[in-house]
């Protein structure tokens, strides 16, 4: 990438309904007793003290909608100027259609934005964007819109009743474990080519690799999430490694001295631990949520960039470091001046 597109507004939808860590293990109760797991394991192991669940029947498409509508809104342009729509969404309204047909139909989208979903686990924001900024730098759009809408409530709720079974083993318990892990939000962001932003928020450029040997470390379906955790961690941290030395070789700027935000992919407390380790990062330059949000999937960093730039916590000329991981495994580590 030329550095020829520009972030023109974020936006996000965050639910209202908390459940706590420690609600979530009540409901357990009985089996970490009979499995001797002694309580408050969510939040020693992850860190994640609560997350948030949408009311009940809430679509993604539905929420994704409403992210999507504030960012054009946001951005102040016309939506007949938008050229296509990506959902990245791992949560499904349905098999088919497409969560972006939906959001397309519900926002009015004019009939020549190209609209459809992108899967990469985790990662689907970042390559949603990717994807977008090369149709910004190829001419073929003048604006792209990526969205994400994430719930967690249906997985944990199948998860917990699963796991109150009394023939559910110590393993089975820790292979669903990262289920309980996940949260709820919806993202938008709104890209442009640089010379039509009136933001001047410009991506510099971004680096990918991958490491699909270990694509069977983590298994997402409709209502539960399996994952061998440490494994997870070791191989997720060894790729991040990786895209970051490639990170260094092609982006300009690119080292921890030179960094003023990092805007990670947020899984738990230890992998951050293990992520700053092993790429020597400052951990106060990163904007972290999962404490209070748990793993919103693609939509995590997009949230947190919104979050962050709603507080005001960037500065014009900045430099921001957006790192994403998802399960295949898949790596993007994108840089952003604001």
């Amino acid at each position: 990438m030329s550095g020829s597109a520009a972030i023109e507004s974020v936006a996000y939808e965050l639910p209202l309904h908390r459940i706590s860590s420690a609600f979530i293990e009540e409901q357990l109760s009985g089996t970490m007793s009979r499995l001797r797991i002694p309580p408050g394991q969510l939040v020693g192991l992850t860190g994640i003290r609560e997350r948030r669940f949408w009311p009940p029947n809430v679509m993604p498409s539905d929420v994704a909608t409403q992210a999507a509508r504030k960012a054009i809104e946001a951005a102040s342009i016309n939506p007949e100027e938008i050229g296509c729509l990506i959902s990245t969404s791992v949560c499904k309204d349905y098999i088919e259609p497409s969560v972006a047909a939906l959001v397309h139909g519900n926002i009015g989208l004019p009939p020549g934005c190209l609209n459809f979903d992108i899967g990469n686990a985790c990662l689907g924001f970042m390559t949603g964007l990717n994807t977008v900024i090369m149709m910004i730098e190829t001419n073929m759009i003048k604006y792209g819109l990526v969205v994400a809408g994430e719930g967690s409530r249906e997985p944990i709720e199948a998860t917990i009743q699963r796991l109150q079974s009394p023939e559910v083993t110590v393993r089975e318990f820790f292979s669903n474990f990262a289920t309980l892990t996940l949260g709820s939000g919806a993202a938008a962001v709104i890209l442009s080519h640089r010379d039509i932003s009136n933001s001047n928020h410009i991506i510099n450029g971004s680096a990918n690799l991958a490491a699909t040997e270990h694509c069977r470390l983590c298994f997402g379906q409709k209502d539960r999430m399996t994952a061998d955790a440490p494994g997870v961690m070791t191989h997720g941290v060894e790729l991040a490694y990786q895209t970051w030395k490639l990170a260094s070789e092609n982006l300009a700027n690119w080292s921890d001295e030179t960094i003023d935000h990092y805007i990670p992919h947020q899984v738990s407390a230890r992998n951050m631990e293990a992520l700053n380790k092993k790429l020597g990062l400052t951990p106060e330059k990163a904007h972290l949520n999962f404490h209070t949000l748990g793993n919103i999937g693609p939509a995590a960093i997009p949230i947190t960039l919104g979050i962050a730039a709603d507080k005001n916590q960037f500065m014009p000329g900045d430099h921001i470091a957006m790192m994403g991981i998802g399960s295949g495994l898949n790596c993007t580590m994108m840089s952003i001046t604001w």
